[in-house]
């Protein structure tokens, strides 16, 4: 969860807004590569996403990618290399005019960090924060949080201000601010200690999904 009070005029509470949204599933619009490709191939949920990050499906792409010098080169391979979702909901094509249903979240990236490990770990267990999943960028030198917004106290752009303005004062870090777009694709690297929501590893949740019915392809 998330809350912004000198902005959202929210205080920070015990209740998840995971459980407050009832929303379980978050579906997301997955996209094979490469990135010039914006039509999705299927819905997938948070749990077949953070599933797919903690196996080695991608793992050869990232080590790779974090083994190039050349920085045009390495976005260069990142976009043709990588598979991606749009966390923010499911769509046609890959953009804003084409979205079916906002799934609620919203995925923000720290870029160029000096202590990757330590935001992490403060992002975990911040006072307004509440991550439902959060890993290491692909190219290693960032942190990709997908979080819980609430559309009913302010808009997918309200939201990213009041992040972005909160983490600017907070953390003294600012967020790319491509965040604010809702049809904002994200990149799904190898990462074994990639962090999700345990709420969504409760039986309640697990048992509602096929965990292992994402194909490999």
């Amino acid at each position: 969860m998330i809350a912004i009070p000198k902005i959202m005029n929210l205080e920070p509470n015990n209740h998840s807004m995971i459980e407050i949204l009832d929303e379980p599933s978050k579906f997301f619009s997955f996209y094979n590569r490469p990135v010039k490709n914006i039509i999705p191939s299927k819905e997938i949920t948070i749990l077949e996403v953070y599933q797919l990050i903690k196996s080695n499906r991608y793992q050869r792409q990232t080590e790779a990618l974090r083994a190039m010098t050349d920085k045009k080169a390495a976005q260069a391979y990142k976009a043709e290399q990588f598979d991606y979702i749009t966390p923010s909901g499911t769509f046609t094509k890959r953009n804003a005019n084409s979205l079916i249903l906002h799934s609620n979240l919203m995925v923000l990236d720290f870029d160029d960090l000096d202590d990757v490990l330590g935001l992490k770990k403060a992002l975990i267990v911040d006072e307004y924060f509440e991550p439902d999943l959060l890993f290491v960028s692909p190219s290693s030198n960032g942190l990709k949080l997908v979080t819980t917004i609430d559309l009913e106290v302010g808009s997918h752009l309200d939201w990213f201000m009041a992040i972005a303005e909160y983490t600017r004062t907070t953390y003294h870090l600012g967020i790319d601010p491509s965040g604010k777009d809702v049809c904002r694709c994200c990149f799904l690297p190898f990462d074994e200690d990639v962090f999700i929501n345990p709420i969504y590893l409760t039986s309640s949740f697990t048992q509602s999904f096929n965990l292992n019915s994402h194909e490999n392809n």
